[in-house]
């Protein structure tokens, strides 16, 4: 899929392709380090990637070595035999030292201006591959489970994994007390640099104290800070994050927090499931809409109950009226009244379960649920048929894997309720055409927030509403403007078996 520092090299160009224009290259990364350990800059010069080797290996399995032997060293060998390392080898080819950096070693020249050099295994075997680092919140039946941690040098590694080309990484300090540490992560020959500059820009006039959390930078690099819809997508998976880097995005990453963002960011991007591309795409497609379907319903059903019973009962089929006149005959209070109320105790529920410990918070979820959901009806506070939409309701916003729209969900479903007490069903419809031109005006990181559905783009619909299969999603989004839009060019299945000619 990627072509390494050479992808944008012809055949021609590869040959002559020189060490010190590799490492020109590679020192653009944050994380790529060139170490002295003598006083003369030009003899024994050790480059690594910090975040991929094991700094303890370092310290103790050559620093102790190399030091006190600068003297006696003459030669590439003589390093070799006196670090007790079993993994090394001396390599004058580019291509393989920059996959061997790639993955944990380290390279060590005699002097500078040297073609050839040293290569020594102290890569990280367990680092970021430990029990507490599975995904907590975005679960998945199929694919890994691997999420990211606190440590921003883990979250860079757990990247390098399976990015190991390519992939530039730029720190930042941001807070004028805590100094946090920040990334900007992306794909160099992919990434638009139109984004990349907006992030650093944005990120250096940030002005704040104390940053704990990337969700506090979000809210930093926002386009509208007035806006109750997420505009750069938070994740703790790395699968999610690996996709957005390969479609061109970039990813910001904050030592302390386990979260990273992506953007540029669409609105549908929330809805997309990294389970998705790890089942057969008709299946995928089938449960992306069942996502797509089920905000709707949680945003809309409730608000709908309320204008019908109260503007609108004409629109009542016949058989339907009769229970629902009885299960409102000695409901004391209006339909709004009686909405609000239950939408409440279910948030009441959600926030008291999110809170408690995990066994006590599901118990009383389910118990609570049922117990004032039962209560409810028997004292005549609310019916049975409400009780079950708005029932429905809760259990579709947990369809959305991002856990901030599902929160954005939650909230705007008030205002429609209020709205359709006032104005019926008139009144879903002027609050739908404010929530639609207010998400016209989004932008994430300059980027319009509802493409592709505004501005249209039907060839980027093959990985939107619709899960297409590979063959149909060889190119990345055009919105996203990257500098190389083919991902990869799948071979057709071949008709005939190997090895068999054609009759």
């Amino acid at each position: 899929m990627f072509n390494g520092l050479f992808g944008n090299l012809n055949s021609k160009n590869k040959k002559n392709y020189k060490l010190a224009t590799f490492l020109e290259i590679a020192s653009k990364s944050s994380d790529f380090t060139c170490f002295y350990p003598s006083s003369s800059k030009d003899k024994v010069i050790i480059y690594y990637y910090y975040s991929l080797i094991d700094s303890e290996l370092f310290k103790r399995d050559l620093l102790p070595y190399l030091k006190p032997n600068l003297d006696k060293i003459k030669s590439l060998q003589d390093i070799s035999d006196i670090i007790p390392v079993e993994t090394m080898l001396i390599s004058d080819s580019v291509q393989e030292i920059e996959t061997k950096l790639n993955h944990g070693f380290i390279f060590i020249q005699l002097h500078k201006k040297d073609e050839k050099g040293l290569l020594i295994d102290l890569k990280s075997v367990g680092k970021g591959y430990r029990e507490t680092n599975d995904t907590e919140n975005e679960f998945s039946v199929i694919g890994p489970k691997v999420g990211f941690v606190e440590n921003l040098s883990t979250n860079i590694f757990l990247l390098k994994q399976l990015l190991n080309t390519n992939l530039m990484v730029e720190e930042l300090k941001v807070g004028s007390i805590s100094k946090t540490k920040v990334a900007i992560v992306y794909l160099e020959g992919i990434t638009n640099p139109e984004y990349v500059n907006t992030a650093r820009q944005r990120l250096k006039d940030t002005d704040f104290d104390v940053v704990f959390d990337t969700s506090i930078i979000d809210q930093m690099l926002s386009d509208n800070s007035t806006t109750p819809f997420p505009v750069l997508l938070t994740t703790e998976r790395v699968d999610r994050v690996v996709y957005a880097l390969t479609m061109g995005q970039v990813a910001i990453i904050s030592d302390g927090s386990p979260y990273i963002l992506t953007g540029p960011s669409a609105f549908l991007d929330f809805f997309i499931s990294p389970e998705d591309y790890y089942l057969p795409w008709i299946v995928g497609t089938f449960f992306r809409m069942i996502r797509i379907i089920g905000v709707l319903f949680s945003i809309f059903s409730t608000p709908i109950y309320v204008a019908i019973l109260t503007f609108h009962y004409e629109v009542i089929p016949q058989d339907l009226l009769r229970p629902l006149i009885s299960s409102r005959a000695y409901v004391p209070f209006p339909p709004v009244l009686e909405a609000i109320f239950l939408e409440i105790t279910i948030e009441f529920l959600r926030e008291a379960g999110a809170r408690l410990p995990t066994k006590i918070g599901q118990t009383l979820g389910i118990v609570g649920g049922i117990v004032i959901g039962q209560a409810s009806v028997e004292a005549a506070l609310t019916s049975n048929i409400l009780l079950i939409v708005v029932a429905l309701s809760a259990l579709a916003s947990f369809t959305t894997p991002i856990f901030k729209m599902s929160n954005t969900i939650r909230l705007i479903r008030f205002p429609f309720i209020v709205l359709a007490a006032t104005w019926g069903g008139f009144g879903i419809v002027i609050g739908f055409v404010i929530m639609l031109t207010h998400l016209l005006g989004l932008k994430s990181l300059g980027n319009p927030y509802l493409v592709p559905l505004f501005p249209f783009r039907i060839r980027d619909y093959a990985d939107s509403i619709v899960r297409s299969n590979f063959e149909q999603t060889t190119k990345r989004a055009s919105y996203l403007r990257p500098l190389k839009m083919i991902r990869y060019r799948p071979k057709k299945n071949r008709d005939v078996k190997e090895g068999l000619d054609h009759e």
